[in-house]
């Protein structure tokens, strides 16, 4: 049985990108389709709450962790046929997307540097630069809450600014099938992402990506660098000085000292420019409401 396999307190701050969270009742890393099937239907029959992780970004966990089951997917393989790639949910989106502009395809150069499973790509529609997950997305493998999997050709779903049908349902992304295109540039264009990145964003220290949305015709980054709010602190949360959207962990910070840092930018951004900032870091419960 999967509880048996179990890790019991294990420190979620341990695989969060903002190296911030207290302990999970229960953690269990999948690295099959069935274990995660078993898991999950096993935890939904006896009511108990559960989390499914890829990379561990765009989350901020509870200081007291999480009381029920932390999945960690690392279910990991990726299969070609002609320009469709069909790849697992717990892949690597970033290497995806470096591999496949390598071979000389294009569509998913944006995934590079983006710290994210395929599975957790799909779920926020992740994006950078114009481009977004959904954009040559063909179709998606489903497992419901009973193990069933249900296949969803992108039609058939929702996708907007960091908004997924998936974001509304119970269950588990196991597959989803890109339709890419042949471009002889698509290797630059990822390297020139990858070096834009890196030169514009805070990868050497702990966060979990972009906090705020951006606001209609608006860069959050822009609005709270106007306000001059890089460098404003709460305990060992920082506002980046790299790229003001970003809340950076200097050191011990708790997810306490990230929404107090959070809601005073919010605050300082609305008073001067009228403009509300809308989190877009999931900010996870100790308990599943």
């Amino acid at each position: 049985m999967w509880l048996e396999r179990c890790n019991k307190n294990k420190l979620l701050k341990e695989i969060s990108t903002f190296g911030i969270g207290g302990p999970a009742r229960w953690f269990l890393e999948v690295n099959t389709v069935e274990l995660l099937q078993e898991a999950i239907c096993q935890a939904d029959q006896a009511k108990i709450p559960y989390l499914i992780v890829g990379k561990g970004s765009n989350t901020l966990f509870d200081d007291r962790g999480f009381n029920g089951l932390v999945l960690l997917n690392k279910i990991s393989f990726m299969q070609e046929e002609e320009n469709l790639i069909h790849v697992s949910s717990g892949y690597s989106f970033s290497l995806l997307g470096a591999q496949t502009a390598k071979k000389g395809w294009s569509g998913l150069e944006f995934a590079s540097g983006i710290p994210a499973t395929v599975g957790g790509a799909v779920y926020m529609n992740a994006g950078a630069g114009g481009h977004e997950t959904c954009d040559h997305l063909l179709r998606v493998t489903y497992m419901t809450t009973t193990g069933d999997m249900v296949t969803y050709n992108k039609e058939e779903l929702q996708f907007s600014y960091r908004f997924s049908s998936f974001q509304t349902m119970k269950g588990a992304i196991v597959i989803a099938t890109f339709e890419l295109l042949r471009n002889q540039e698509a290797r630059n264009q990822q390297l020139a992402m990858i070096d834009y990145r890196t030169r514009t964003q805070p990868y050497g220290d702990k966060s979990a990506g972009c906090v705020f949305r951006n606001p209609k015709a608006a860069s959050a980054g822009a609005l709270i660098e106007q306000c001059g709010l890089k460098g404003l602190k709460v305990g060992d949360a920082e506002v980046s000085t790299l790229h003001a959207n970003f809340i950076v962990n200097k050191g011990c910070a708790t997810a306490r000292d990230v929404l107090e840092l959070a809601r005073l930018v919010q605050n300082k951004v609305h008073e001067a420019t009228g403009v509300e900032l809308e989190m877009e870091i999931r900010c996870q419960p100790y308990e599943n409401t």
